[in-house]
């Protein structure tokens, strides 16, 4: 692509701006280690309140080289159990003046607040910012330290205008305090690290730790490249956080498929502002962060808008695949999922630029919310609490208890104990009488799971053929934490049968053989029957619906449906040669910025060289697990109609269907330019292909054998939509 002389000093301009402090920062040194000599006081009582100010004499407390705590083998000093810890060290700044960034790098065991020269500058897990915990203050949350087990810190970043007032040449304290999760805490890590970013080239302090990385990007020249360009500045440029959003402005650069995008063009997907925050579990602890977003108006109110194609709502997912380097196991799964003609969310690769540096490959999805194109569920007010009306739509989910109460869920009776949290409406948008009510819906299901005519009576709580679908997908990757951890179910109300259907999948990072720890990562076995330590980690009602013959025996017939199909082994291997032509050089610009390639990640099995080894790897071990599950499939298929549903919701439409002669296609979108759709066989062959001119086609598939089909809607190569036609 050849530039004008004004388009090159345009662009040059746009880069300046997306370097920011990148540009002044000569190269970073260490000012704290972890392993430097600290004051502590263990939390038996309060300390006295100047604790975190420099000019406090530390004299009296104990001192020792950090991490301070007990149990996990990442402590030089071992303290007795307590339920807090308070750790303080000074250091001198030759000159502040040259400093740019400051990084604070945290590896803690539960919760922590720090405090530069008394004033809080970072906090997790712990209470309100600005309210200081007292010494007998809980954790919110269980939090498990990182580094001892291979993995990162996390890290937060200030530049110099968040800084400037708070340090000075001379001495300077980093004061933290430290939270147990609970009395019985079986651990208690503290392992802190504060880098600085310097834009001379003095040098007062220490190298880095081997696994410190620059939070500032690499200068990309982002002309010309194949994925769409999202650009998200913050407000003042502050830092995302956990929790509350942030003001940010979100442009979105996405051109016609074959011209490339360029950071130099104009944004013409979205450009508007948007509030963001960081979100996630254990991703948190990686460097590449994930977000959720909102859009918004300019007033701050929820804008609903149609980004990518996707239907029109507010709420968004950026999704930044760090341990997954393949940068795909997400996208393959929700392809699959969207396959079996069940509501998936969407998904659309992008490169992300926030506040100037580059952060390499995101997927952008949707957010799982109760809505018409998304879990199209009953809208539950909370003034429903009697009646049908009481009945649904509830979208809950079982996953970790992140609070250790019951304020966002509720804890099983059955063996094991599994934590089921509302999603939406959350907690505080339900009243009791519907928290209640869920509550005993599931417990009822639950009771009858175990009870002697669990094999007839199941079918009065649940939707079978929906989990035979979740079932299937979720077979397929093998993922760590299949059937106990995002595992996502809604009820619908009772006009509409009042089930608990299974799903919207979500979180596939850890499939596909990557993870290394607990259950073997291998392309064989069965994940609702893990051995060894994953014994009784799902509820046990998994295991138990599973192995019902009737159950099993639909499982078996929608396997050999899906497999001649959209999950034909060729059909999913394309899939996965699509994805990687469409990101074009993207990759290289995202190991470029995230160092990883070679580089074992938590929780890596398999570490490849390059990208194309970690292709291989994933292409090779799906392609196993494929076969092993056509050789293993449980179940036998006596049924003579398969069930195929219909989607929850699709841009798409066909009629008839099943047709004979015609298919009407009926699509749901106002702009139809570069639409266009195709037809395969069983064996994912292309059959038809063919333009829209209007909203509603007209095919002729008069020469088309009788069998099952797949309809793609796509836009350019990304798929809208996906339908499945039988022909009579």
């Amino acid at each position: 692509m050849k530039l004008s002389k004004q388009s090159l000093i345009t662009f040059l301009l746009v880069l300046y701006s997306f370097t920011g402090y990148g540009q002044v920062i000569d190269h970073w040194e260490t000012v704290v280690y972890n392993t430097d000599q600290w004051s502590y006081f263990v939390g038996n009582s309060e300390p006295n309140s100047n604790w975190t100010n420099t000019s406090f004499n530390a004299s009296s407390w104990s001192k020792g080289s950090g991490g301070i705590g007990y149990e996990d083998e990442d402590d030089n000093t071992i303290i007795p159990r307590t339920r807090s810890l308070y750790i303080r060290t000074n250091f001198t700044l030759v000159d502040a003046s040259v400093i740019k960034y400051i990084i604070l790098n945290a590896d803690y065991d539960d919760a922590f607040v720090a405090y530069l020269n008394g004033t809080e500058i970072a906090r997790n897990n712990i209470g309100n910012v600005g309210v200081r915990p007292s010494y007998n203050t809980y954790a919110d949350t269980y939090h498990e330290a990182n580094l001892y087990q291979g993995g990162l810190p996390e890290d937060y970043i200030f530049n110099e205008a968040e800084f400037k007032s708070l340090i000075s040449s001379g001495t300077n304290t980093l004061a933290i305090q430290i939270h147990n999760n609970s009395p019985s805490s079986s651990d208690l890590s503290s392992n802190f690290f504060l880098s600085l970013g310097i834009s001379d080239q003095s040098k007062n302090y220490r190298e880095n730790p081997s696994w410190f990385q620059s939070p500032i990007g690499p200068q990309v020249s982002l002309l010309d490249v194949k994925l769409p360009i999202v650009v998200i500045t913050t407000e003042n440029n502050i830092e995302i956080q956990n929790e509350p959003k942030v003001t940010a402005q979100m442009g979105i650069i996405n051109n016609a498929p074959g011209v490339g995008n360029s950071i130099t063009d104009a944004f013409n997907e979205y450009n508007g502002a948007i509030g963001i925050e960081i979100r996630g579990a254990s991703s948190q602890n990686f460097p590449k962060k994930n977000y959720s977003l909102e859009t918004r108006n300019a007033d701050g109110s929820n804008s609903n808008v149609s980004i990518f194609g996707m239907p029109s709502e507010n709420d968004w997912v950026l999704h930044g695949p760090f341990s997954d380097k393949s940068l795909l196991r997400n996208v393959l799964a929700y392809h699959m999922g969207e396959s079996t003609n069940r509501y998936t969310p969407r998904t659309q690769l992008c490169e992300l630029l926030v506040n100037g540096d580059y952060r390499g490959v995101y997927m952008f999805t949707e957010k799982l919310k109760r809505d018409k194109n998304r879990v199209d569920i009953a809208k539950l007010k909370s003034n429903d609490i009697l009646g049908e009306e009481l009945t649904g739509g509830y979208l809950f989910q079982i996953d970790r208890d992140d609070v250790s109460t019951e304020l966002d869920g509720w804890q099983t009776n059955s063996s094991p104990k599994k934590f089921v949290a509302f999603h939406d409406p959350s907690y505080e948008e339900l009243v009791d009488v519907q928290r209640q009510y869920l509550e005993d819906y599931f417990t009822s299901f639950e009771e009858t799971m175990s009870g002697s005519q669990y094999m007839t009576n199941y079918v009065n709580y649940i939707d079978e053929s929906s989990w035979v679908d979740y079932f299937l997908v979720t077979e397929v990757a093998k993922h760590i934490d299949a059937f106990k951890l995002s595992f996502y179910m809604h009820k619908k109300k009772s006009s509409n049968g009042g089930k608990i259907h299974f799903g919207p999948l979500w979180d596939f990072n850890l499939g596909f053989g990557n993870f290394d720890f607990a259950c073997s990562p291998t392309p064989q076995g069965w994940s609702y029957e893990f051995q060894g330590t994953c014994d009784y980690s799902q509820p046990f009602w998994v295991k138990r619906l599973t192995n019902i013959p009737d159950v099993s025996n639909r499982i078996n017939c929608r396997w050999n449906q899906l497999r001649k199909g959209p999950l034909h082994t060729d059909s999913l291997m394309q899939l996965i040669d699509d994805r990687i032509a469409n990101m074009g050089d993207a990759p290289s610009r995202n190991f470029d910025r995230w160092n990883v390639l070679n580089n074992y990640v938590w929780p890596n099995f398999y570490v490849g060289e390059t990208y194309q080894d970690e292709i291989t790897y994933l292409k090779l071990w799906l392609k196993d697990r494929l076969d092993w599950m056509d050789e293993n499939m449980i179940g036998e298929c006596t049924i003579s109609n398969v069930e195929v549903p219909s989607t929850l919701y699709s841009p798409i439409e066909l009629f008839p269907n099943p047709a004979r002669e015609y298919l009407y296609v009926d699509i749901d979108y106002a702009n139809l330019s570069n639409m266009h759709l195709i037809i395969k066989n069983p064996l994912g062959e292309l059959v038809l292909e063919d333009d829209f001119q209007s909203n509603v086609h007209r095919l002729d598939i008069s020469k088309l054998p009788s069998g099952l089909y797949t309809v793609n809607v796509l836009r350019g190569n990304y798929v809208l939509g996906t339908k499945t036609l039988v022909i009579q």
